[in-house]
């Protein structure tokens, strides 16, 4: 396995862990949004997770943003340079948002107005990482005068980056769904139990019918894909029996309520769902960037910048761990925080 490889591999898992828990701290935002106000305690719940976890979401962000600048200047330049203003729009509400979840915290005047505001960008900043997808598959970018430029009309008009928007935007909320379920077992909610499971119940379907249309609008363009794809037919195998083990693990039976489902069960083997589909897509992708004018051959760093990379974030990682670890004994295992009322 060569340098190129491997540093889109490491590229690729960050993505996908970014994506994982992008999708649950995001999708908490809107569902605390949604029911700050509700009879039961669903808001809070969702609000509890997402009070100490927001930043953690963050520093998976900045590891992704490091590894895809370093590893592949070209591309970074590339997809910067013709995604200017969604990746301008992104950094704006990630700091609105941020703003307003420390300030909140102290000053009770803006409590609502948190809620509000970490529930849209619960759903436009999802929206806007996404495009990325339908760009890098080839057909919205055009050379002029030496220089890439982002065929915006023909993006804004094609059905495909609807359909990934829409999917991008039911898987978040099936992941968080799911994982609030598990927030709210542990936390003896049963009413807040009960409204997150619907939810998922719901939401898992849509999410695979939304998968499912958005590969049958692809741009022509993106016919090299489809090919590649079915190529890799065995990964997307393996996702859907993990999708069929994830959503019949909600109707298990639970001893501890009287509501059926088993959530953890079911949010790990949702997790192993998208990771097989991410597996599949992206090996399908390769060597591509961005189709057809950039590889991961052509965008590669220095060898030297790569090696140094590799120490820096072994080293990063044997540092960041055990805080990782202290953060969800305190916060998503303390049954005194999570049963807090």
């Amino acid at each position: 396995m060569n340098e190129e490889v491997i540093a889109i591999l490491v590229l690729w898992t960050f993505i996908f862990i970014y994506s994982i828990f992008g999708s649950i701290d995001f999708g908490s935002g809107f569902w605390a949004m949604v029911y700050h106000e509700h009879r039961t305690s669903a808001g809070k719940i969702a609000n509890r997770f997402l009070s100490p976890t927001w930043e953690i979401t963050n520093v998976f962000l900045v590891l992704l943003v490091v590894a895809f600048v370093g590893f592949f200047p070209k591309g970074a330049f590339t997809l910067g340079t013709v995604l200017l203003i969604p990746v301008s729009l992104i950094l704006f509400l990630l700091a609105i948002r941020s703003a307003f979840m420390v300030f909140s915290y102290s000053v009770q005047g803006y409590r609502k107005t948190m809620f509000f505001i970490s529930g849209i960008c619960g759903v436009l900043i999802p929206a806007l990482l996404i495009t990325v997808l339908p760009v890098s598959q080839g057909g919205f970018i055009s050379g002029f005068n030496g220089r890439d430029v982002l065929l915006i009309g023909k993006l804004f008009t094609s059905p495909s980056l609807y359909m990934y928007i829409l999917f991008g935007l039911t898987s978040e909320l099936f992941l968080s769904s799911l994982f609030l379920a598990d927030y709210s077992k542990v936390s003896k909610q049963e009413g807040a139990y009960r409204l997150y499971r619907g939810n998922a119940l719901l939401l898992g379907p849509l999410t695979l019918i939304a998968a499912m249309v958005t590969l049958m609008v692809l741009q022509p363009e993106a016919n090299w894909l489809i090919d590649n794809l079915y190529d890799q037919r065995m990964w997307f195998i393996w996702s859907f029996l993990a999708f069929l083990v994830g959503y019949g693990c909600l109707w298990l039976k639970n001893s501890e309520m009287d509501t059926a489902g088993k959530p953890r069960l079911a949010l790990l083997a949702i997790v192993a769902q998208y990771g097989f589909a991410s597996y599949g897509y992206g090996m399908a992708h390769l060597p591509y960037i961005v189709y057809p004018g950039l590889t991961i051959y052509d965008a590669f760093t220095a060898k030297e910048t790569f090696y140094s990379l590799m120490i820096m974030y072994a080293v990063g990682l044997a540092i960041l761990t055990p805080g990782f670890y202290v953060f969800w004994r305190l916060f998503l295992k303390d049954k005194r925080y999570l049963q807090q009322e």
